[in-house]
């Protein structure tokens, strides 16, 4: 169809291009669309509820598994989180290699959504692979980019995929400081190639499209965060500790997603790079500011499919603090300090590639889980993801069906939702004998 007739269903059974399984579904009646529904159907997997009764020294290793794009932010969350229960501030010099092992994550994972989950859309291809046979080179450095994020992993967390050398108070053992440094060349080259990056996707046709929603992000004090406390709107409507998350953000079970829905008593709210570049825009480093400026950002970005640019700025931040932190480093006296258990609550909060990933655990006095809540980035852009859908359909019925599909799609993917991390909502009971 390539004009308004009334009543049209759009149906992509698999989506593509993003982490887990979902279909999109959208139906118009009489020229008004009146649903539009990302359906995740992947599996639940109940990481909440296996968490109960597990020790309190767990988490960080349970709840990696829940993501390979981004098992570091689970980790660090859920550090947080357990720590603040047994009153622990961990020292400044492992707190350093905690932001240096997620800005590796950060390098990874955006390298990955922009060159080969994202850029596709914006160059007419339907995969990385399509885009290779024109673009080569363009594929052969997004997978070095995405391998210099892989070697930071490795080297401090024991591996890329699920570290293992994560623990409470800190690290099992600190890296060498000649095999950190044997890094800084590839750093080096990296940063080069994420501002080329900037300016190879800011040069993309990105549709008119403004969100209305508010931003929500962690703070920075001095540094743009990606672990931290304080969590605030773009708009000012809200700045609060991470112990008052809960009073204010909750998650609701929908009927057509495995998934549960973010809600924000103050209405409609999205989370990832526009909000954290929206909070903390004047704490870019130097060269992912003056990037921004280049690419024509200013202060806030409202454009959802120009979220792919912000995530190319945060490349170069993260490339340029990453390289910072090696050429800084200094082995901690210890790799970790004792974190010893206590009755109570804790929670944490840190930024994902994806957004704002909050942990809360209540321990008992052996140290036992009680209670475990995780609230991942992508259940919380859900909402706003299918309200952009709604009124994205609305604004373009005069495309044929193929064409108003493909601009759905993409608009999915400009949020690069991680599905499997979403997917973990409902209640388990195992009852022994």
């Amino acid at each position: 169809m390539t004009h308004r007739t009334g009543n049209r269903l759009l149906q992509v059974g698999a989506l593509a291009r993003v982490e887990g399984e979902g279909a999109l579904h959208v139906h118009v009646v009489d020229d008004q669309v009146t649903a539009a529904q990302l359906q995740i159907y992947e599996p639940p997997r109940f990481f909440e509820a296996f968490l109960r009764g597990r020790h309190y020294t767990e988490p960080p290793d349970i709840t990696a598994r829940i993501c390979g794009i981004c098992p570091v932010a689970y980790q660090m969350s859920a550090c947080q989180a357990i720590e603040d229960v047994c009153g622990v501030s961990v020292p400044a010099d492992i707190t350093a290699l905690r932001h240096l092992l997620y800005w590796g994550e950060w390098i990874e994972s955006h390298a990955l959504h922009i060159y080969l989950l994202h850029a596709p859309d914006f160059l007419g291809y339907d995969s990385a692979i399509e885009m290779a046979g024109d673009h080569r080179e363009v594929v052969r450095e997004a997978l070095r980019l995405k391998k210099v994020g892989n070697a930071i992993m490795e080297l401090i967390g024991g591996r890329a995929v699920h570290p293992i050398n994560v623990r409470l108070g800190g690290f099992y053992k600190a890296p060498d400081p000649a095999a950190l440094a044997a890094l800084e060349p590839e750093l080096r080259w990296a940063l080069q190639a994420s501002l080329a990056t900037v300016e190879r996707v800011a040069g993309f046709d990105f549709p008119d499209y403004d969100g209305d929603w508010d931003l929500v992000a962690l703070a920075g004090s001095d540094a743009y965060p990606v672990m931290g406390r304080r969590i605030a709107a773009a708009s000012g409507r809200v700045d609060l500790d991470v112990a008052q998350f809960a009073e204010h953000f909750t998650e609701e079970h929908v009927s057509h997603s495995t998934a549960l829905h973010g809600r924000w008593d103050g209405g409609q709210y999205l989370v990832g790079p526009l909000a954290r570049y929206a909070v903390n825009r004047s704490l870019l480093p130097p060269a992912a500011d003056a990037a921004a400026q280049a690419a024509g950002l200013g202060a806030i970005c409202r454009n959802p499919f120009r979220s792919i640019i912000v995530r190319a700025v945060e490349l170069v931040a993260a490339c340029e603090r990453a390289l910072d932190l090696v050429r800084s480093y200094q082995p901690p006296a210890q790799p970790f300090i004792a974190v010893l258990p206590r009755a109570g609550v804790g929670h944490g909060i840190s930024e994902a590639p994806r957004g704002l990933l909050y942990h809360r655990y209540e321990l008992d006095d052996g140290g036992l889980i009680r209670t475990a809540t995780i609230v991942p980035p992508t259940a919380q852009n859900q909402p706003a993801i299918e309200h952009d859908l709604l009124h994205l359909v609305q604004d373009n019925l005069d495309l044929d069906d193929h064409a108003l599909t493909h601009r759905c799609e993409q608009a999915i993917r400009n949020y690069d939702p991680c599905i499997s991390c979403a997917t973990h909502f409902l209640q388990l009971e195992v009852h022994r004998a």
